[in-house]
């Protein structure tokens, strides 16, 4: 185990790692792309933010204030499918941000990958919403929260590779938690 400056306790990549993907998931404003590049930081892995992989058009429809369809979400899910497969192949460890809300989104991203694992950052709504009313520079509008919210499908008991982590806390105990969770520690 390594100490890092900011108190952050992380294992290096082991070899029973190489390959795997971690997907942060939840609804927009969790923390899924801060929390993520700080824990692909400490774990010194890559890291691609799955709204970096939306096509334009999703983009556009989104920052109109529009939710997406599922025909919208199947190209950028496929993208993320891609980027896991990639990962695996090369024996890299990747975390990904993708939102998954949907048991079927998750099961289009497990679709012949092995080697993934989701991180479900969780809070209620008003959390929630507190950051999101914190946050800049984002092309979801607080219209959408409550789409997200009406659209999340909880992880079932029976999707072993999804780990709930909740956002109750400070920006580095969630960190610290979610480190632990990959670690086998949580």
């Amino acid at each position: 185990m390594t100490k890092f400056e900011n108190g952050l306790e992380v294992n290096k990549v082991t070899e029973r790692k190489k390959g795997n993907s971690y997907v942060f998931m939840g609804v927009s404003s969790c923390g899924k792309s801060s929390i993520g590049a700080a824990v692909a930081e400490a774990l010194e892995t890559k890291f691609i933010d799955g709204d970096d992989l939306h096509p334009r058009a999703n983009i556009i429809k989104m920052k109109s204030g529009s939710p997406l369809n599922d025909s919208d979400r199947a190209p950028w899910l496929e993208r993320i499918n891609d980027a896991v497969y990639s990962i695996e192949q090369k024996g890299e460890q990747g975390v990904i941000v993708c939102s998954a809300l949907r048991r079927q989104y998750r099961d289009l991203i497990r679709q012949n990958n092995s080697k993934l694992v989701f991180i479900h950052l969780y809070g209620d709504f008003e959390l929630v919403k507190e950051r999101m009313f914190a946050r800049k520079a984002h092309f979801m509008p607080i219209e959408l929260l409550k789409s997200q919210f009406d659209t999340l499908e909880m992880p079932a008991t029976d999707e072993a590779d999804v780990i709930q982590v909740s956002i109750d806390g400070t920006f580095e105990e969630v960190v610290q938690r979610c480190i632990n969770a990959i670690n086998g520690e949580a």
